[in-house]
């Protein structure tokens, strides 16, 4: 699924992060959202790596990068401490500033990376996610039931974890049903052979509880501190944040610089369903970019 692709770990200060990297271009990297791995950018990342030097890489506590227990309120799934691992993932890969783009869980991974470390995120791409906060602060009704798996993960462990773990193959075709175009043959298996485990499990419904806690403490903090940086906003047509948020007019209130929002012909998993138009968004979003950076 990643031919040419260079695998390697890479040791950061809490444990190794597994990534893919690929390409000669400027840096791009590219962060997974749950309850998937980088294998979620196999239809994109190989047409990317011509343009720039993609690095696809696992956040901390799923696939094949490092585990590590809860921690005091969450602490070790906080977004701040999994977006210091990404940067130190970079820093070894010898990049001092970088693109992002993230769906999901990596797209709040990235976004709290833009926040904490100013000077190395050159632009950010976020897909299929509003901030945190606001999403939090505008649930109702229908959100609740569109996003179920939100207030479910984030209950006391273990409850989550053992009612999962009791199917886990079937927990994540649930996650994966709205679309029939992703987690098929080997591309299920990936995801099941890397979900599977216990400790992950744990991890993941840790991450969605630091989402709910520890997380929410840092967002509110930094709310009215505004990135100097691009924006694009990537979100499903048929998904709930397409539906139910005005993404491109919450996103403005995050950066001095423009917000790019456009909607993509899928559901939640866009590059998934969507490569072709998640490719051309990314290449030109991140390349005019480029042009910027170097004048």
């Amino acid at each position: 699924m990643f031919n040419g692709f260079k695998k390697k770990f890479v040791k950061v200060s809490k444990g190794k992060i597994f990534c893919k990297f690929k390409g000669n271009g400027p840096p791009l990297l590219l962060l997974h959202g749950y309850p998937q791995t980088h294998v979620m950018w196999h239809k994109t990342a190989p047409e990317l790596s011509k343009y720039f030097t993609v690095i696809v890489a696992d956040l901390r506590g799923y696939g094949d990068s490092l585990v590590l227990p809860g921690g005091t309120n969450h602490k070790n799934y906080s977004k701040r401490e999994m977006a210091k691992d990404m940067v130190q993932l970079m820093s070894k890969l010898n990049f001092k500033k970088f693109f992002v783009a993230g769906h999901d869980r990596g797209g709040r991974v990235a976004h709290r990376m833009a926040r904490d470390y100013r000077n190395k995120i050159m632009a950010l791409s976020v897909l299929d996610i509003c901030p945190t906060l606001d999403m939090y602060e505008h649930t109702d009704m229908k959100f609740a039931k569109g996003y179920f798996h939100w207030f479910y993960l984030i209950q006391p462990a273990p409850l989550p974890e053992k009612m999962i773990m009791a199917d886990p193959r079937r927990w994540l075709k649930s996650r994966f049903n709205r679309s029939s175009k992703l987690a098929i043959g080997k591309v299920e298996d990936e995801y099941f052979r890397a979900f599977k485990q216990k400790k992950r499990i744990h991890a993941t419904c840790e991450d969605y509880r630091a989402a709910a806690t520890i997380d929410l403490e840092h967002d509110k903090k930094d709310r009215k501190k505004k990135l100097n940086i691009p924006i694009q906003v990537l979100w499903g047509k048929k998904g709930v944040v397409g539906t139910q948020f005005k993404s491109v007019k919450i996103w403005q209130k995050y950066t001095n610089k423009k917000v790019y929002g456009s909607e993509i012909n899928s559901d939640h998993f866009i590059p998934e369903e969507s490569p072709k138009q998640t490719i051309n968004h990314l290449k030109k979003f991140f390349l005019k970019n480029v042009k910027n950076n170097s004048k």
